[in-house]
């Protein structure tokens, strides 16, 4: 079970880095609440999308090591940017595969934090791939 929370969260974390460039339109030069996003009402998804959730997480924190190991060995800033977004492409790429879009994924993330039940519905899910 902590196995599996951590790989959400290190997929949850992960994340962040499609999420930024998002966030950072969306707060059009604004300060952004932290507590907005933490208190958004969760909402309702499909077994089949939470599934999808589950399968893609479980890469994303594959490749979310992967890339936290590179990252801490580059040398400079630019090796540092070129890393991330390398990481990023793969990760959207896998988000794209499962057959979830990014904005999705990311909602999804966001209601398992909230939602005790979601997350354990997910983490079954995650056992049984």
């Amino acid at each position: 079970m902590q196995r599996m929370t951590a790989l959400f969260s290190a997929a949850l974390l992960a994340t962040g880095l499609m999420a930024g460039t998002a966030h950072a339109q969306q707060a059009d030069g604004q300060a952004q609440d932290p507590m907005a996003t933490q208190q958004a009402p969760t909402q309702d998804f499909s077994d089949q999308q939470l599934q999808q959730f589950a399968d893609a997480s479980q890469e994303i924190a594959v490749i979310s090591q992967e890339y936290t190991q590179r990252l801490q060995e580059a040398e400079d800033e630019a090796t540092q940017q070129e890393v991330r977004a390398e990481a990023n492409d793969r990760m959207i790429e896998v988000v794209e595969d499962s057959g979830l879009d990014v904005d999705t994924f990311n909602a999804i993330g966001q209601s398992i934090q909230q939602d005790p039940e979601m997350m354990q519905r997910v983490q079954e899910m995650a056992n049984q791939s």
